[in-house]
């Protein structure tokens, strides 16, 4: 037997951080599917029931990614860019999500 835990609101708005409007997540919305960056340390459970709870939708399916921060120059000092978690969200027929919305 299984047990659902719900999230919190706050706990729901800390772990999705902003919408990846880039023009690969842009062309994936007419499939509808979102693109979120997230917590790194939450898994797909917990990023499901935050779209759900912030949106009030319904999520069939959840993919997730790390990206690698890269190397960056500035002023001949030499830094790296910080690691991103993104998810990329799948709605049931029928939901659809206002990409323009600032979550933050």
């Amino acid at each position: 037997m299984k047990i659902k835990k719900t999230i919190s609101d706050e706990k729901a708005f800390s772990i999705i951080h902003k919408p990846m409007l880039t023009e690969k997540s842009t062309n994936l919305n007419q499939f509808n599917q979102y693109t979120f960056v997230v917590d790194k340390n939450s898994n797909s459970h917990e990023i499901k029931q935050s779209i759900e709870k912030i949106f009030k939708v319904k999520v069939t399916k959840i993919n997730t990614a790390i990206i690698r921060g890269k190397a960056k120059s500035f002023k001949g000092n030499i830094g790296y860019k910080k690691d991103l978690k993104k998810a990329i969200v799948t709605l049931a027929d029928g939901n659809t999500i206002d990409s323009s919305l600032e979550i933050k």
